[in-house]
This record gives C-alpha cells, sequence and structure tokens, in this order.
C-alpha cells in the first residue's frame, strides 16, 4: 500500500516545484486562488480561543514576500482565519499577535494539486494518468517498469529517450492518456541513474 497523498507542502517548496518565487505564491494567495495556512498556539480572538491550523492574508506580513528575498523570516500575525470560515477573527491576546516564520507557511496538498490543474501546469492535467486512491502516480509502478526495460532490453540512450518512455508507459495505463510531467519523473530517476552510473550506454 502506498502512502496517502501529502497533506501540506511548504511554500518554499511549492515554489520551487512551480518554478516561481514566494512573491508569486502571495499575490496568487492574496486574489484568491490560494490559501497559505500556519499552525499557531492558542491566542484569543474576543472571546474565542483559537489554535492549530490557520489561515493568513499574506498581505499582513507582506514583507515575508518580498521577491528579491531580503525581508524578514519572522513577523506578528494580528488577524486570523480558521480555515473552512470565511470570518477574519482580531487577536486580542497577546496584544502583539502572534510570532509565524516563513518556514511554517503551507499551502494545502489538494489545493496545491488543484491548482496545478486548473493551471494545467507541467503541460498536464494534475489529476491524470496512474493515479490511484491516494492521489499519487503509480510510482512503484514505474520502478517495476523500469526494471522490466533494463532487464529485456538494456539501458536507453539517454535520460530525456528514458523519461519520454515512461511518460508513454504512464499513459498507456490511464484512460484519458495523461502522464506525470518531466520534472516528477526525473526527480525519481535520478537515483536509479546514479546507482547504474549512467552516462553513455554500452551497446
Amino acid at each position: 500500500m502506498g502512502l496517502p497523498q501529502r497533506a501540506f507542502y511548504p511554500v518554499h517548496e511549492t515554489a520551487a516545484r512551480w518554478g516561481c518565487t514566494v512573491s508569486d505564491i502571495a499575490g496568487w494567495a492574496a486574489t484568491g486562488s490560494l490559501k497559505i495556512i500556519t499552525g499557531i498556539p492558542p491566542v484569543l480572538c474576543g472571546d474565542e480561543r483559537v489554535a492549530g491550523m490557520i489561515s493568513i492574508d499574506p498581505a499582513d506580513i507582506l514583507p515575508m514576500f518580498r521577491r528579491c528575498g531580503t525581508g524578514p523570516q519572522e513577523a506578528h500575525l494580528q488577524r486570523i482565519r480558521r480555515i473552512e470560515e470565511a470570518d477574519w477573527l482580531y487577536i486580542t491576546t497577546p496584544e502583539e499577535g502572534v510570532l509565524v516564520s516563513i518556514g511554517d507557511m503551507m499551502i494545502l496538498g489538494q489545493d496545491v494539486h488543484k491548482f496545478e490543474m486548473t493551471n494545467d501546469l507541467f503541460g498536464r492535467v494534475a489529476g491524470g494518468a496512474g493515479l490511484g486512491d491516494s492521489g499519487e502516480y503509480d510510482w512503484a509502478g514505474m520502478n517495476v517498469e523500469i526494471t522490466r526495460r533494463v532487464f529485456e532490453e538494456g539501458l536507453p540512450k539517454s535520460q530525456g529517450e528514458w523519461i519520454r518512455e515512461l511518460q508513454d508507459w504512464f499513459s498507456m495505463q490511464s484512460e484519458d492518456g495523461t502522464f506525470p510531467d518531466e520534472k516528477s519523473i526525473r526527480l525519481r530517476l535520478a537515483p536509479i541513474l546514479k546507482a547504474l552510473k549512467f552516462k553513455h550506454p554500452k551497446r
């Protein structure tokens, strides 16, 4: 049984995954395309006690998301919102608000995949071929296919050729012909290439 879909993606990791900056992600969150969340200890918002995972408005701590990367790593939040609610709550205790770190800013896994699908990132539909109940591609099946390929046919001529072959393999496993992006396959193929000392396969 494979692992379930990831619950959270850190903002910095998401930026690397999408090839953008944390400033871009902050902009999309501020305009409602994404939701940035973090975890906080118990605070009081008037008579309400709030703790755990909450949503933030990046505009409230905008210096943390400077495109040049010179912004502070921590800031005090003065208002928060429960993840599934629409109303903002203003922190009354402690008076200075709650201290949060950029390293603890995250995006829900389901929101990451939805954003990728909506914007057709990587030239594919994020919820496409080979996806199991966990929402992840059949990477274990890909490893089996790699083993079969090397045993029966030897190594391909190049890494790019191998990636295209694996995309074709995923496409044939699906009902609609979609497949993982090149970056995702290359990431999982890299340790195999290293173990095989893959450069120019012998013929």
